[in-house]
């Protein structure tokens, strides 16, 4: 089994920043890619940013420029910086993982976290 656990949420106002972190346990023997996704009140789980075990990274179209991921191999974990943060950012802030376990080493499962919540005023 693997576990993602989140951290960093909060209540921020608008234009300020915010750091979220992620870290991956378990039966771990690597893992693929790393990302962010968010669900505001009402709406669909959007993609926020991922970034792949070479470093390769994609960002949703409404936080390019503001945010950025990044991730820390020896440690499993996954970061978001967050910038300029505006009131549309409120939501549910979601960790993901595609790992391979000991007892799967060639298949990559996904894994998510129980979520962190962003709410930002205006």
């Amino acid at each position: 089994q693997v576990q993602l656990v989140e951290s960093g949420g909060g209540l921020v106002q608008a234009g300020e920043s915010l750091k979220l972190s992620c870290a991956a346990s378990g039966s771990i023997f690597s893992i693929n890619n790393m990302g962010w996704y968010r669900q505001a009140p009402g709406k669909q789980r959007e993609l926020v940013a991922v970034i792949t075990s070479g470093g390769s990274i994609d960002y949703g179209d409404s936080v390019k420029g503001r945010f950025t991921v990044s991730r820390d191999n020896a440690k499993n974990t996954v970061y978001l910086q967050m910038n300029n943060l505006k009131s549309e950012d409120t939501a549910v802030y979601y960790c993901n993982a595609n790992v391979n376990t000991v007892l799967s080493v060639w298949a990559g499962m996904d894994y998510w976290g129980k979520g962190t919540l962003v709410t930002v005023s205006s």
